[in-house]
């Protein structure tokens, strides 16, 4: 008997492992919030404006670089508002993983990760100094923003990752310099803004990626290597890393905790050629470069 044209595509969707659906993880990403103390301290600076502006648009930017990674599907944080309130993880930092009812309340939204990310100092003002004698006046642009992401496990309601990310005055300076952004006395303007967003939020996008997807080699043809990684996601033509072996397990003598695996310089690479999906790159050294090996960028 002829067997349907669409079970003949189905059987075969089903025997080709390519052309399955890749199982993709979901991240639910709350709203940005600065600390109380932080909130109040601005206030008293009349910075309260050029703060809102950055959280406004770090809010947008953190999903969109988040979306561009292409390792997650994400939810809206306005969908996970309540669970924030209930849990109060900004404040505490945990929570109890023997209350099941927590854990079950991230699964229930529909995440396998949640992250937290809280705005812990900002600073942005014009400093002026008149040199004795002369008379003469210098001004100094300071600028300061300090973010501290949390990532949770929504299976255990475990930390799995705690970062600090900053941008400091040189940073600033680097980046108004990119695209010669226009900046007023100890104001954001809006296109500053946007680009300082932008900066920070690739910080904490790349990081909370290669914590749980590190990048690795896929292929090695020769001097050739291609990596996990594609535009938007942390990797730039040009850019060197270097190339690690997981070796033994690393047990903690007093906590008997594992300490995750050694890892041991094999080479180092330099990115050639960046597409949407993964990236090529020139081995530079190559003392066990392989498939599988893992990338990291130089300290």
């Amino acid at each position: 008997m002829r067997r349907p044209l669409f079970h003949l595509l189905t059987l075969s969707l089903l025997l080709i492992p390519g052309l399955m659906r890749a199982q993709v993880e979901t991240l639910g990403i709350a709203s940005i919030t600065p600390t109380d103390s932080l909130t109040q301290a601005v206030k008293k600076s009349d910075k309260t404006l050029s703060l809102n502006r950055v959280v406004e648009s770090l809010d947008g930017q953190l999903t969109d670089r988040f979306n561009a990674t292409k390792k997650f599907q994400l939810v809206a944080a306005s969908d996970l508002k309540e669970i924030i309130k209930k849990q109060e993880l900004a404040q505490s930092g945990s929570f109890d993983a023997s209350d099941k009812s927590l854990a079950q309340q991230f699964k229930l939204a529909g995440t396998k990760y949640y992250l937290i990310t809280t705005i812990d100092d900002f600073q942005d003002y014009v400093e002026k100094a008149t040199f004795e004698g002369t008379g003469d006046t210098a001004t100094k642009r300071v600028f300061r923003l300090s973010i501290i992401g949390k990532l949770y496990d929504s299976t255990t309601g475990k930390l799995k990752e705690s970062a600090n990310f900053q941008t400091g005055s040189d940073e600033f300076k680097q980046i108004q310099q990119e695209r010669n952004y226009s900046v007023k006395d100890g104001e954001l303007s809006d296109e500053m803004m946007v680009a300082v967003a932008r900066n920070m939020a690739e910080k904490i996008a790349t990081h909370v990626v290669n914590v749980l997807y590190p990048i690795k080699i896929l292929t090695k043809r020769d001097t050739e290597v291609t990596i996990n990684r594609g535009e938007g996601a942390g990797v730039a033509v040009g850019d060197t890393f270097n190339v690690y072996a997981l070796g033994e397990e690393l047990i903690d003598p007093d906590t008997k905790a594992s300490l995750g695996r050694e890892e041991v310089k094999v080479g180092q690479v330099k990115i050639t050629e960046v597409d949407p999906l993964f990236s090529k790159a020139t081995i530079l050294s190559d003392t066990g470069v392989a498939v599988g090996t893992l990338l990291r960028k130089p300290q």
